[in-house]
């Protein structure tokens, strides 16, 4: 079986998000568990399996080093990627997911476009001893709804650049995973907000690029800044830039990926 490590939301190798890609082409599922099995020997922050449903649709899942998830941007970039460099998908490509029908565009100019259901963050209290995992203040923090995830709002890009969370704190928070965020310092950089994202309880301590996270930020950032076009900077050791398009119910994301790994799996 041939398997791919794709680098998501980057125009360079060994930046932005690896992702783990194998394109099946059978009418049924592999073993659920030999395909965690294959995303823990990986040990990506997410391996993605997708296979052909007819034309232009595909069932894809999405498997972290511990466990299914139910959405994932970056790899759903990586596999449409891959689709694209085998001559699979032309246009757009449905996906069918355990977070309903999603699709990615391959767009002209080598980018490609996801479709994802946005998912609105709703001001909460922090959790307790949330601050004390993060090791700095918390400006406000955020509910995500389907999402799962807490969205923290820091005071400046600095803090969410320096931050050294004690992740086995952040693990023991009731929350899938803690994304934290601040507008750009410069929004003439190139970027309009930074986030980063950690997600310790499903194996991820730091992911580099989070495509899913976007869906909650921005909306956020949309309402604060006055737009629904907007670009992200996910601050990380990689880095990674997501554009975000809010319509409605809906948000596009918009990244480039970059093949790094191209090989066959034996088992």
């Amino acid at each position: 079986m041939r398997i791919r490590i794709i680098d998501a939301f980057t125009d360079r190798p060994m930046g932005g998000n690896p992702a783990a890609v194998c394109l099946l082409d059978g009418d049924a599922w592999p073993d659920g568990q030999w395909m965690q099995s294959i995303a823990a020997e990986m040990n990506l922050s997410e391996t993605a399996f997708a296979r052909p449903l007819g034309g232009s649709r595909w069932a894809l899942r999405w498997f972290t080093p511990a466990t299914e998830v139910d959405l994932c941007g970056h790899a759903t970039l990586a596999t449409a990627h891959a689709m694209a460099a085998d001559g699979l998908a032309t246009g757009t490509v449905g996906f069918e997911t355990r977070s309903g029908l999603l699709s990615a565009t391959a767009n002209h100019d080598g980018t490609i476009t996801l479709d994802f259901p946005v998912n609105l963050p709703v001001a909460v209290a922090p959790l307790p001893g949330l601050a004390e995992a993060l090791g700095v203040p918390v400006v406000s923090a955020h509910d995500t709804g389907a999402l799962g995830d807490l969205l923290v709002e820091l005071a400046d890009e600095q803090t969410v650049r320096t931050l050294r969370p004690d992740l086995a704190k952040v693990a023991a928070l009731a929350t899938r995973g803690v994304i934290v965020t601040a507008a750009a310092a410069d929004p003439a950089a190139g970027y309009d907000f930074v986030s980063r994202f950690f997600g310790p309880a499903v194996g991820v301590p730091e992911d580099p690029v989070t495509g899913s996270a976007h869906t909650a930020l921005a909306p956020f950032w949309g309402a604060r800044l006055g737009r629904d076009e907007l670009v992200g900077l996910q601050a990380s050791a990689r880095t990674g830039l997501v554009g975000t398009v809010r319509r409605g119910d809906r948000v596009e994301l918009t990244g480039r990926a970059v093949t790094v790994l191209d090989g066959t799996l034996h088992v």
